[in-house]
């Protein structure tokens, strides 16, 4: 049980027969009395102090709580989306790769097509040579054939008898 100022200021003690000096004995009571209640406002003071100071440790650990929370979830966030960027790069590396080789596949039929083309070019190529060849070696026969100088022969022949009609002719008529 702790003593209060008033406790100490109502404190009678027993009269004895040489006892202290009364005057003395007050005085240091009053003393006692005033640095008592000092001590009391004092701790009272220093009890406020603690409370304000803790509701603001309280405030500022909320506010680091909050924080940590706040960088772990940063954290996570920066890992999901790490993760995501990662897996959209796989992704777009796939796509490419796909489209890489359905361009080389697409060139490769391409290059096919057009080494069966010119094989089939050349082979027109040669069957039109060919072709040719005999049509010309045909032409040079009918031209090397001796019947070309009969024809012109004959062709004499027709064409005097046309002049002789014609002069006849127009002897009649004349």
């Amino acid at each position: 049980m702790s003593l209060s100022p008033l406790d100490i200021h109502n404190k009678e003690f027993t009269r004895s027969f040489r006892g202290y000096d009364e005057d003395e004995v007050n005085e240091f009571l009053d003393q006692v009395i005033k640095d008592y209640e000092m001590t009391i406002r004092e701790k009272k003071e220093l009890q406020e102090q603690v409370e304000q100071l803790n509701e603001k440790l309280g405030h500022f650990t909320n506010i680091e709580n909050t924080l940590n929370n706040s960088i772990l979830i940063a954290q996570e966030t920066a890992e999901e989306l790490k993760g995501n960027a990662q897996k959209e790069s796989k992704l777009i590396i796939k796509e490419a790769e796909k489209n890489a080789d359905r361009i080389v596949n697409e060139a490769l039929n391409k290059s096919r097509k057009i080494e069966v083309d010119i094989e089939e070019l050349k082979k027109q190529a040669k069957v039109f040579r060919t072709r040719l060849k005999m049509l010309v070696e045909a032409q040079l026969e009918v031209i090397n054939a001796d019947d070309w100088d009969g024809l012109f022969d004959e062709e004499d022949e027709n064409m005097e008898e046309m002049q002789e009609d014609a002069s006849e002719y127009a002897n009649s008529n004349a």
